[in-house]
């Protein structure tokens, strides 16, 4: 397979010369976000900086119906409508529960700073699963399953019930989560690879255990034992059939393998605008007239703009009784069991900072680009000339400081009616017992640029850090109850540790850095511990 290593420097080509679709028709009057695509091929000869400029202009396009925004005659599944007689055009080109809900990605993901990529507001929150109807209406007469009203159960859902209300998350560090998730799946199938029928062996990859998995002594699979990872993850049909154990990283559940992946489930949902490697080329399978809405090459521009956005740091403001607090904080936070998944920093070695794209991993249905497809395109996540601040590696190893161990965990209290309990699984088929038992497990939060991303938890209806601390049951009990116990500074001073883990502004290099944004030795050197 042949591979490219993207490098920034002085553009060879131009930029506006090199995305050549030439038209056809006069651009006088066209109402459209993206008037030329990057056609496939052209990723690889573009320059690095102005393929991270073109995937921003994607991400933050506002897109119009002329290039193909909605999507008239398929849900945001992809599958076709419930009820092909009533198609999504006005007035049901919209619809805040089951979409398209959005003009652009940047219009959700746009904090802090505006920054596009980054979280989102309570307003920005997403209703998970609710893409599975036509045009959510909620009209107890309407008794054709997934058009509006009546769900695969034939149950008539409520809007606390329908879908799971999701906080939109920033990417910010993406492209080193997606590469830990992947060396974490190699090391899990080196494992399972050399578990012999009849025998059993640990899953620990970073020094994060993922549980045990075993074989029968016909061979087939018993993954019981397995911890930490999706449904999906776990699947096998006999002993040819080995659980795939991929580790996901992203949707607040662990649904998703990749930035590829979510972008191209994404684009489609939220804005009905059909990439060619899910959909088709030249097939217009939603409806709208419009075909090559997304092309490869504009997946591979948006998916690495996503990996290479800039990695969070910490804000410590030079006021020594914060100091202070954040010292004590820190220790107090290990201390009472928090760092056991709030992982500080997990090691990216191999060298994984080497993004590529495809994601080995990407799953094959619904189609995302797969391995050998395409030439495999790299970026080096620790070059000067993406957006900063970077982690550079030392002796080998880059350390990735965001404060997860990439596990699902249940952090519920287990009872029906915990409000913290998502009411479907979306790692469970759409309509089976198992969907609509509920979620109770999610991917452990990553803490870094946590700060100033708010609103907190799953849900997004925590306004602080203390609420989303004190809101930890199940797995989490004991971390929780610990928390309460301390004594009211040790408290605070653990809200003020958590306080430092924020987004930087754009153009800070440094890691760490006052609140004037001036690089800060941490921790200081005058040796006061925060015992």
């Amino acid at each position: 397979m042949r591979t490219l290593t993207r490098v920034a420097g002085a553009a060879a080509v131009v930029y506006l010369a090199t995305l050549t679709t030439v038209l056809t028709q006069s651009r006088v009057g066209r109402e459209v976000a993206i008037p030329e695509h990057l056609q496939d091929g052209q990723e690889f000869s573009v320059p690095l900086r102005d393929l991270l400029a073109y995937g921003q202009r994607l991400f933050s396009a506002v897109w119009t119906t002329e290039e193909g925004g909605g999507r008239p005659r398929t849900k945001g599944t992809g599958a076709p409508l419930s009820d092909p007689s009533s198609p999504l055009e006005f007035p049901r080109s919209f619809n805040r529960l089951s979409g398209p809900d959005a003009n652009s990605c940047a219009g959700c993901h746009n904090l802090p700073f505006g920054i596009p990529g980054g979280g989102g507001d309570i307003v920005a929150n997403v209703f998970v699963l609710a893409q599975r109807f036509d045009f959510l209406t909620f009209d107890g007469t309407d008794m054709t399953p997934t058009r509006g009203a009546m769900d695969e159960s034939g149950v008539d859902p409520r809007l606390q019930t329908v879908s799971n209300s999701r906080a939109t998350l920033g990417m910010f560090g993406s492209g080193y989560i997606e590469m830990l998730a992947r060396q974490m799946t190699e090391d899990l199938q080196a494992i399972r690879n050399a578990t012999p029928p009849g025998a059993a062996g640990p899953l620990v990859s970073k020094g994060i255990s993922f549980g045990r998995i075993a074989r029968a002594a016909d061979g087939s699979w018993i993954t019981s034992g397995v911890e930490g990872l999706a449904a999906p993850s776990l699947a096998t049909a006999g002993p040819a059939s080995p659980p795939s154990l991929i580790v996901r990283p992203f949707h607040q559940a662990g649904n998703v393998v990749s930035l590829r992946q979510f972008s191209n489930n994404a684009f489609n949902h939220h804005h009905g605008i059909q990439s060619t490697e899910r959909f088709g080329i030249n097939t217009d399978s939603d409806g709208d007239g419009v075909v090559n809405e997304m092309t490869r090459a504009d997946v591979t521009a948006v998916s690495i703009f996503q990996a290479a956005m800039a990695v969070p740091g910490r804000v410590i403001p030079d006021d020594p009784e914060i100091e202070e607090a954040v010292l004590v904080g820190e220790k107090r936070f290990a201390a009472i069991g928090c760092t056991t998944c709030h992982v500080p920093a997990l090691p990216l070695d191999r060298r994984g900072w080497v993004f590529t794209e495809p994601n080995p991993f990407n799953p094959a249905a619904p189609p995302n680009l797969q391995a050998g497809q395409a030439p495999t395109l790299s970026v080096d996540l620790s070059s000067d000339d993406l957006p900063q601040p970077r982690l550079r590696p030392s002796g080998g190893v880059v350390m990735v400081p965001a404060f997860t161990d990439l596990k699902l965990h249940d952090i519920t209290t287990g009872v029906a009616g915990d409000p913290n309990i998502e009411p479907l699984d979306m790692n469970q088929p759409a309509g089976s017992p198992g969907f609509f038992a509920g979620n109770r497990r999610f991917l452990t939060r990553k803490l870094w640029g946590a700060a100033n991303e708010p609103p907190f938890f799953h849900h997004g209806m925590f306004t602080t850090l203390r609420q989303a601390i004190k809101a930890h049951d199940g797995e989490a009990r004991a971390a929780r109850i610990a928390f309460e116990a301390l004594a009211p500074f040790d408290q605070d001073a653990i809200v003020e540790f958590l306080k430092t883990l924020q987004v930087l502004p754009p153009g800070t290099r440094d890691l760490v850095v006052d609140e004037r944004g001036h690089h800060k030795d941490w921790p200081p050197r005058s040796g006061r511990s925060g015992s």
